[in-house]
């Protein structure tokens, strides 16, 4: 027992091992190396403001996350995965804007690592897609996904999941398609629909049921609003999505999406 006891205790002092993220971008893989990445010649220390994992002021050693993404153009789509089976489904654009919002990749130092997210978990690292200036380009929670693995080049969603998509009969401009681009953006990171999505890490919400067939309209948009005000339980890991990440209109918009699809299930 002794012996086990020493072992453990071991192993929970042995530093941070350092870690590898993959890009695939279409020409191949490229594998980088966290002591590779903290030496980039770009990589800088940024300070971020609320940030939206940690909730407070934090500091990394980052990389511009566009000098990582040779070959890759605005019209392209992109994917972060994280290693919990997070999705993060981003149009390159944003990430390859030098300002006023920008994308960082923050390497986590195995020898000065971050704190844990919460009591027994880990932390953001090793790596974690950070924004200066979010509040600029209107992003959202969903676009900073921590722990990340891998980064890859994919078709858009409309042509990957067209389970997702709305009735082709719809108007161009009606809010139901609107309500499908935000999804997109700040719902498939973590959940599928009609079974469709690359997420494992929350319900599908649209099969069994949808939300808005069992939740009150009031309540459902306050559940997006601020999930723990709804239900309240340690574990919860839903961001909320506050007025500045999505209007009341685009809410309404998200809404209408949901409920149409609630009569589009397979």
């Amino acid at each position: 027992m002794r012996r086990c006891l020493v072992l453990l205790s071991t192993l929970l002092c042995l530093p941070l091992q350092a870690a590898q993220l993959t890009l695939e971008l279409g020409n191949g893989s490229r594998h980088w190396q966290s002591a590779e990445l903290l030496a980039h010649p770009q990589a800088r220390d940024i300070r971020i403001d609320d940030d939206v994992s940690y909730k407070k002021t934090m500091h990394y050693r980052a990389v511009p996350l566009a000098a990582l993404l040779p070959g890759i153009t605005p019209q392209d789509h992109l994917q972060a995965v994280a290693e919990d089976g997070f999705a993060a489904e981003m149009p390159a654009a944003p990430l390859l804007k030098d300002g006023p919002s920008r994308a960082w990749l923050a390497i986590e130092d195995p020898a000065r690592p971050w704190p844990p997210l919460g009591n027994g978990k880990h932390s953001a690292g090793p790596f974690y897609l950070v924004w200066t200036q979010p509040q600029a380009g209107r992003i959202s929670p969903e676009q900073w996904p921590f722990q990340v693995a891998s980064i890859r080049r994919l078709a858009p969603v409309a042509e990957r999941f067209p389970a997702l998509l709305p009735a082709s009969t719809l108007a161009a401009d009606d809010p139901v398609n609107l309500g499908f681009t935000l999804f997109q953006k700040n719902c498939l990171a973590c959940h599928r629909l009609n079974g469709a999505g690359d997420a494992q890490f929350g319900p599908d919400l649209n099969l069994p049921h949808n939300p808005t067939e069992y939740f009150q309209p009031a309540f459902l948009r306050r559940y997006i609003r601020d999930p723990q005000s709804l239900r309240q339980w340690p574990q919860g890991k839903m961001p909320g999505f506050s007025s500045t990440v999505l209007s009341d209109t685009e809410l309404d918009a998200l809404l209408a999406y949901l409920a149409h699809m609630a009569t589009r299930k397979p």
